[in-house]
Order: C-alpha cells, then sequence, then structure tokens
C-alpha cells in the first residue's frame, strides 16, 4: 500500500495533524463533490447538494483548474485544514479528509487503496460526466441531487 510505514499506510498510522503536505494533498480523492454548489436550509441546516460546480473544477479531471490561487479567483473557498475539516458539515461523507477525522478508514474505491485514480469514478463517487457549469444553471433548486454517500 502507499505509504507504508511497518505495514501500516500513513493516513492508519498518522493524525490529520501530523501528516506532510503531501500525505494530506494525496488524501483527496480527485470526486469533485466539495466543489459543488450546496444549499442549506436555514431551518432544518440540512444541506443539499447540486450538480451545479464552481467556475474553477475542470469537469474532465474533477481537478481545480487554479488550485494554488483557489482564492483568489474564489474567496469563499475553503481551504481544508486538520483543524477545520471537522467544523465543516458540508463535506460530502465519502470524503476521505471527513472519515479521518471522524475516526473511519478510507473505502476500498479511495484510490490510496485501490491503487488506481479511477476507482472514484467506477464506484460512482466522482462527479465526472454528471455536473454543469454555474453560467448554464439557472436556480440551483432546480438542480439539486442526490447521490450515492
Amino acid at each position: 500500500m502507499p505509504g507504508d510505514q511497518d505495514g501500516i499506510p500513513f493516513w492508519r498510522a498518522k493524525r490529520l495533524v501530523d501528516m506532510s503536505q503531501g500525505e494530506w494533498e494525496s488524501l483527496c480523492d480527485g470526486c469533485g463533490r466539495c466543489c459543488l454548489e450546496k444549499l442549506e436550509d436555514y431551518t432544518t441546516g440540512e444541506i443539499s447538494y447540486t450538480n451545479v460546480a464552481c467556475s474553477l473544477l475542470d469537469m474532465e479531471t474533477c481537478g481545480c483548474k487554479n488550485y494554488t490561487q483557489r482564492q483568489r479567483f474564489m474567496p469563499d473557498c475553503v481551504q481544508l485544514t486538520a483543524n477545520n475539516v471537522s467544523d465543516l458539515r458540508w463535506m460530502p461523507s465519502t470524503c476521505a479528509y471527513r472519515l479521518l477525522a471522524d475516526g473511519k478508514d478510507l473505502p476500498a474505491w479511495h484510490p490510496l487503496v485501490s491503487g488506481d485514480p479511477n476507482t472514484v469514478v467506477t464506484a460512482g463517487i466522482s462527479v465526472k460526466g454528471r455536473c454543469i457549469e454555474a453560467s448554464q444553471a439557472g436556480d440551483l433548486e432546480d438542480h439539486i441531487v442526490v447521490w450515492p454517500e
């Protein structure tokens, strides 16, 4: 397994706060779900996901078109840290950062486990081929989706 240390992968051996930058970045499965517009019901606090992508999301690769400067162009883009991931209720339940913060393990389809970056797509977790640009969307309420968690 990638990052094995004495037979234990780094995500099992280390706390999020103890990971190197490279280890931290490799936790991202590249699904793109965190880059979709979300709606929050102010009465119930329920988060609804839409299929409307951030304008910086490359909808083919599900990566950010300008990752290093994303907050310059999208000021509401939240930089995940080991200290804030537990507080971000809108993070998808499938997100490795959220799973590890909650004391869970990575799923079999995660690229670090499978060794294949395409398993996130074949498992139906990726937004690849399932989202639209914000400029084409209209009302976000018309684009609420329910995808496998």
